[in-house]
Formats: structure tokens, C-alpha cells, sequence
């Protein structure tokens, strides 16, 4: 009976063997609950939340974004780089299987050899040879299974940043239009300011000359009227710096923005759900932040297992013959096969470099994950009290713009019927030009703030844009 080569039935017995350490989870210290945390929650977040603002052009332009942004596309490629490396790595596992053949011409010494020539034999002779060669490294002490297990955790990490690129995508888009429209708000109110100031100069001019106001008053309502004219400048250009940098977004180059509902026509969006604890697999930052913890954490059972022995088989089975017509006849039958053990013995450290490398790269790795998991509940929690905090400041803006509104009215009653000097009216005109711009801007922060609120929490938000990435692209050109 037959029997298997002891090598190799100690090398398969050892097979399941794995140097290093197998990946554990590290605990984290989550909070119970978010100190600002929302009473009036929905679970919203595996919606597409955008569409609460009930705005079609903000939908549109976020569908744009996902199919045309550039990062995506980079994001996109990585995953490819990380499948072809992943391949390379993981074929390691299996016999390599090559073919190969040579033909040569020779000319073998007549004299002065060690087996001198007949003088009937031709020194000058040909050979050809043409084979099949198997080679197999045996995974003994799972060495390329831990680099099989880096390589798959790297193009899971990729695919988590391409999720990463998506859920920052739309966050930014979102941000960027809520921002132009508060520009496109502001630059309304210093307008329409400016021209009722312009129509007050031409009527104070008119006054002027007949020399009922004095030459100060007409200064001071020029004054006003050139303060609200710069601001209208300041506001255009704002307007079409905020275009541009949306337009990149999209994947356009900088131009003009079409625009749907105003900032007052949005609908505010519901508060997200969530637990504390529900972060680590909502945010596929952290999942990212984690899979390359993973694949730091087999590294070093990699370089680990360089301390043992390598065992691998070879074989070979081909034909070799002088003549060309007969290389794949029974006589011209050619095999073989061994097994090769190599194992270091002096590597001046080396190899003991390879390992520390590994285990502070896996440190650093840890360290990483733990504060992007800190990290997260900041952001999670400075968007929450933004989004209360923000509402609260835009109910008191509100009634202030309304209260310089009627003081405006009244300190221009008494102006008309010389009660006050114009003084107190261009304080109450100023303040409530200044008033009208703060409550607009924090109008824009109240959305700006939802925004984040969506981005800080995640969620199955993500995977439902990331489908319509996907089926984008999918659709023939």
C-alpha cells in the first residue's frame, strides 16, 4: 500500500495552525444617551432625509452629485485597486501553476573533458524540453492566511470609505445649497434696502435744496444708503464664490446654480433616532476606522510567522529530448517532485523589525479608532445642540426684527413731526438692516444644523444613496 510522505502528513496534520492574535472588538466606553438629545425623534434615518426640505431641486441636485462627484469616482477606483490586491494576495493560497518549454543547440567538448568523446559522436547537438511545473506553499502557520485576512479587511475598509465619501457628498451638497439660498436671502434684504435708501437720499436731496434738513443730515443718509450699497457687492460676490464651489461638488466646473424653494418655503427636517451605541454601525467612518484595525491586527501574525519554517512542494512532469520530432514520446518522459524547507536562522534583527513595525502600526491603528469613535459622539453631540440651540435663537431674532420694525415706523414719525433728530432714525434703520441679515443667517444655521444632525448620526441613509450611485451608473450611456 501506497503511503503519504511523512513531511507532508505532518504539514497538513499542522495546517489549522495561525500564529498572532485572532481580532477582538476593543470595548468602548458609549454614553446611556446624548446629553441634547431630541424628545421629538424619528426613525428616519434609513430614509432619504433631503427630500424633507420638499424641495425637487435640492433632490435633483443631489442625484448629480452622487452620479458626477469626482471623489466618488476616486472612492470608486480604490475599491478596484483593493479587489486586484485582495486577488493577488489570496491566490498566494493555492498551487501556482505554470508551463514553460526551451529549445537549445550545444556544442560539448571533444578533448579536455572529463568523459572525452567517442570520435564517431557529433559534438554539436540539439535539446528541447517542454514541461508543466506545480509550486505550493503550505499555510502552516497561517502566514498567508493573515495576510489574506489584511487584504480582505483593506477592501472591506475601501468600500466603508467610499460610504464615507458619499455620506460627506451629500452632507456638503445639502450644506452648500442651504448656504447659497441664505446668500440669495441677504442679498435680497441689502437690495431692496438699498433702494428704499436710494429713494430716502433723492427725497433728502430734494429737501436739501429747499433747505429744510441740514447739509449733516443729508451726509448721514448718504452714509447709509453707500453702507447698504457695499454690502450688496460683498453679498454678489459671496453668492458666486458659493455657485462655484457647488458647482465642484457636482462634479461641473464653477458656474451658475439653478435654485427651487427659498430659504422661508423649506421644511425643516425631523430629528433622527438613534442610541449612543447604535454609532459604531451607523457611521461607516468608524467601520472603516475598524477594518483597518483588523487588517493592522493580522499583520502581525504575518511577520510572526516569518520566525518558522517555510515548507512548500514542487513538482514537474514534461518531455526532454534531442530530437524535436520525438519530445512527446514515452521514451522522452520527464518528472519530479520535492519538498523545500527553508527557515531563518541569523537575521540581524530583521525579522524582529518586521514584527515591532506591525505591532505599532496596530497600535496606531487602535488609537485611531478609538478617538474617530470619540470624535463621533462630539459631532453627534454639537449637532444636536446647534439644531436646539439655533431654533431657540432664531424665535428671539425673530420678535427683535419685528420689534425694530416698529420702532423703525415710530422713530420715523418723530423725525417727521420733529420730535427727534435723524440720528434715531438711522440707528433704528441700521439696527434693523443688521437684525434682518443675523436672523437670515441663523435661519440658514437651523437647516445647516439638521444637516449635520443627519451626517453626525449616519445610518442606512447612506446605503440607500449608495444605491442610487449604483443604479446610475448602471444605466447605458
Amino acid at each position: 500500500m501506497r503511503t503519504f510522505p511523512i513531511p507532508l502528513v505532518l504539514c497538513l496534520s499542522l495546517s489549522s495552525c495561525m500564529i498572532g492574535p485572532d481580532y477582538q472588538r476593543p470595548a468602548t466606553d458609549a454614553p446611556a444617551a446624548y446629553r441634547y438629545a431630541d424628545h421629538e425623534v424619528s426613525a428616519l434615518s434609513n430614509s432619504l432625509w433631503w427630500e424633507q426640505f420638499k424641495d425637487p431641486i435640492l433632490d435633483e441636485l443631489i442625484r448629480s452629485a452622487l452620479v458626477e462627484n469626482k471623489d466618488i469616482k476616486i472612492a470608486a477606483a480604490r475599491i478596484e485597486q483593493f479587489q486586484g490586491r485582495y486577488g493577488q494576495v489570496r491566490s498566494q493560497m493555492y498551487p501556482q501553476v505554470g508551463v514553460g518549454a526551451q529549445g537549445d543547440r550545444n556544442r560539448a567538448p571533444r578533448d579536455n573533458s572529463p568523459v572525452p568523446l567517442d570520435s564517431g559522436i557529433d559534438p554539436i547537438y540539439n535539446s528541447y524540453e517542454a514541461a508543466l511545473s506545480v509550486s505550493w506553499e503550505l499555510d502552516i502557520w497561517g502566514r498567508l492566511r493573515r495576510l489574506n485576512e489584511s487584504a480582505r479587511a483593506d477592501l472591506l475598509a475601501s468600500e466603508e470609505g467610499r460610504r464615507t465619501v458619499i455620506l460627506s457628498l451629500v452632507s456638503s451638497v445639502a450644506s452648500s445649497y442651504i448656504t447659497l439660498r441664505d446668500l440669495d436671502r441677504e442679498l435680497e434684504i441689502a437690495r431692496t434696502t438699498a433702494k428704499a435708501r436710494g429713494e430716502s437720499y433723492g427725497i433728502f436731496k430734494l429737501r436739501f435744496a429747499a433747505g429744510t434738513i441740514s447739509e449733516m443730515e443729508l451726509a448721514q443718509n448718504l452714509s447709509e444708503f453707500q453702507r447698504t450699497q457695499a454690502s450688496i457687492s460683498q453679498f454678489e460676490s459671496q453668492v458666486a464664490q458659493q455657485e462655484n464651489n457647488l458647482a465642484v461638488l457636482l462634479g461641473r466646473n464653477p458656474g451658475a446654480i439653478i435654485r427651487g424653494r427659498s430659504l422661508a418655503q423649506l421644511t425643516l427636517p425631523s430629528v433622527p433616532a438613534g442610541l449612543p451605541s447604535d454609532l459604531l454601525q451607523r457611521r461607516p467612518d468608524l467601520r472603516q476606522a475598524e477594518l483597518n484595525l483588523i487588517s493592522a491586527n493580522a499583520q502581525i501574525g504575518a511577520a510572526k510567522a516569518l520566525y518558522y519554517p517555510s515548507i512548500s512542494l514542487t513538482g514537474l512532469v514534461g518531455s526532454a529530448s534531442t530530437e524535436l520530432s520525438n519530445l512527446f514520446t514515452g521514451p522522452a518522459a520527464t518528472w519530479n517532485y520535492g519538498v523545500g524547507v527553508s527557515m531563518p536562522i541569523f537575521t540581524a534583527g530583521g525579522i524582529a523589525g518586521q514584527v515591532k513595525q506591525a505591532e505599532a502600526i496596530q497600535q496606531q491603528a487602535l488609537l485611531t479608532y478609538q478617538q474617530s469613535i470619540q470624535s463621533a459622539f462630539r459631532d453627534v453631540e454639537n449637532a444636536l445642540v446647534a439644531a436646539s440651540k439655533s431654533r431657540e435663537q432664531m424665535q428671539s431674532q425673530a420678535n427683535q426684527v419685528e420689534a425694530l420694525r416698529t420702532y423703525t415706523k415710530f422713530a420715523r414719525l418723530r423725525y417727521d413731526n420733529g420730535y427727534t433728530s435723524y440720528i434715531e432714525v438711522l440707528d433704528a434703520e441700521r439696527s434693523l438692516f443688521d437684525a434682518e441679515l443675523n436672523y437670515t443667517q441663523t435661519r440658514g444655521l437651523v437647516f445647516s444644523a439638521m444637516v449635520d444632525v443627519y451626517k453626525a448620526t449616519g445610518g442606512g441613509w447612506v446605503t440607500q444613496a449608495d444605491k442610487l450611485t449604483a443604479s446610475a451608473n448602471e444605466k447605458p450611456q
